[in-house]
């Protein structure tokens, strides 16, 4: 599962969550208690109102809330779902056995460039490329009128 703290950088780098079945979050507010939910229509689903998206917990009884608002969450984001939003960027996973704990290695071409991504865990390297890959995105091409607002 991809770190927490690698979770909020996405968010705050621009990656949206719209919810899906099977998705991880953790609650983020005062009500919190930092486990880790998962969207299914038995026991977690997502309600869409003109005022915003909830996510409705339905019959949890060890929880105090019944549901709570999509600002209030994090996403986690599984690494099929990194994969998949590293698109053509992505090349390889590799486990670098050599250290303890192993290290899990993706390439991917991030503006043209192909780098390789290092983390401890796999969802946690692709965090690290697609986090590249959104901020590079973020920053104009060398000599290009495009650039970020002074």
């Amino acid at each position: 599962m991809i770190s927490i703290e690698l979770a909020r950088a996405l968010r705050t780098a621009g990656l949206r969550w719209h919810p899906r079945s099977q998705d991880g979050f953790v609650v983020e507010s005062a009500e919190g208690d930092g486990e880790v939910y998962t969207v299914s229509e038995m026991t977690v689903d997502v309600h869409e109102y003109p005022t915003g998206t909830l996510i409705g917990f339905n019959g949890t009884t060890e929880w105090a809330l019944d549901s709570v608002a999509l600002a209030d969450t994090l996403w986690l984001p599984r690494e099929d779902q990194l994969r998949e939003l590293l698109r053509d960027g992505f090349h390889s996973l590799e486990i670098d056995r050599g250290d303890d704990p192993p290290r899990f290695l993706v390439t991917a071409t991030v503006r043209g460039t192909r780098r390789v991504y290092e983390a401890e865990s796999a969802a946690d390297a692709y965090g690290e490329a697609l986090l590249d890959l959104i901020v590079q995105s973020l920053v104009a091409e060398p000599g290009s009128d495009v650039g970020p607002a002074e």
